[in-house]
């Protein structure tokens, strides 16, 4: 088989047409090139130049060759570079996991970071409940979660990303609806409450049954349910009141009023970013450096 260094020694006597010429842009000496060239016909079994001691031509065979060999070098430098910039973090894919809250948090300042500083990474982006995107973790499907707090391992590296406020999702036309400034706990006694299931939405869950027992309150849990929006859909429907992540009032629903807390920690909600220690993807290093 040929080698990259005939096929460059090729391209550049076809150009010039003038081996002296194309010694002097490979820079080097005229001899080892004409090698060259004879090893690559020889390889080939066609003559792809004819040479009388003025001039220089190409022959049919060499003028087809010419047109190919020019996309093996280009297809060889774009390789090239494709590989040099997965090495360095520039390219590539890393696959990203986020809970339903997270999404209308910190997902949207990761997402612009990405395209910033990686605009030719592919970023995949998987919805997962923290324990499955732990899973998805040390399975290696998944590059770097975004995560509410919870136990680690040790190959699991966690780092804080934001912490935010607790509202209540409050129906239109509940009593809690109306008037202004931050609702004290005590308000939420014996009130319909929807509630995070225990399994899986554990950290909303213990979240919520921390600050309830702190205030001293006994809501009446009607429905457990998962998912942010799940919840808030059911306030929508007049089902009861939940308490959501700050962010979370960027779901517009019409028959919502979102009530601010009066609470000893006024950003009880945590999100971390979480990987495997041993993930070698170069792309996600270069995301939690700019992160």
């Amino acid at each position: 088989m040929f080698t990259l260094a005939q096929l460059v020694s090729f391209v550049a006597v076809a150009e010039e047409l003038h081996f002296t010429r194309a010694a002097e842009r490979l820079r080097m000496t005229q001899p080892p090139l004409s090698r060259q060239i004879q090893l690559l016909e020889h390889e080939l079994g066609v003559q792809l130049l004819d040479r009388t001691n003025r001039t220089v031509r190409l022959t049919p065979a060499g003028r087809t060759f010419l047109s190919e060999a020019r996309t093996i070098l280009r297809q060889t430098e774009a390789a090239t570079l494709a590989a040099q910039q997965v090495s360095a973090g520039e390219a590539g894919a890393i696959a990203v996991g986020y809970t339903a809250a997270g999404a209308y948090s910190a997902l949207g300042t990761l997402l612009d970071v990405a395209r910033s500083v990686m605009p030719r990474t592919e970023v995949v982006l998987r919805e997962k409940v923290t324990r499955d995107q732990l899973e998805a973790i040390a399975d290696g499907s998944l590059d770097l979660g975004m995560i509410r707090p919870s136990s680690t391992g040790p190959d699991l590296v966690t780092r804080p990303a934001i912490k935010e406020g607790l509202l209540a999702a409050v129906p239109l036309g509940h009593p809690l609806a109306e008037g202004a400034g931050p609702l004290r706990m005590s308000a939420f006694d014996g009130q319909d409450v929807l509630m995070y299931s225990p399994v899986e939405a554990r950290y909303f869950h213990e979240l919520l049954v921390s600050i309830f027992r702190t205030a001293r309150i006994t809501p009446r849990l009607t429905q457990y349910l998962s998912q942010v929006h799940s919840l808030l859909a059911m306030v929508n429907a007049g089902w009861g009141i939940a308490f959501v992540p700050e962010a979370a009032a960027q779901m517009r629903f019409s028959g919502i009023t979102f009530r601010t807390l009066e609470l000893p920690e006024p950003t009880p909600v945590e999100l971390y970013l979480a990987w495997r220690r041993t993930n070698d993807n170069p792309a996600l290093h270069t995301l939690l450096q700019h992160l």
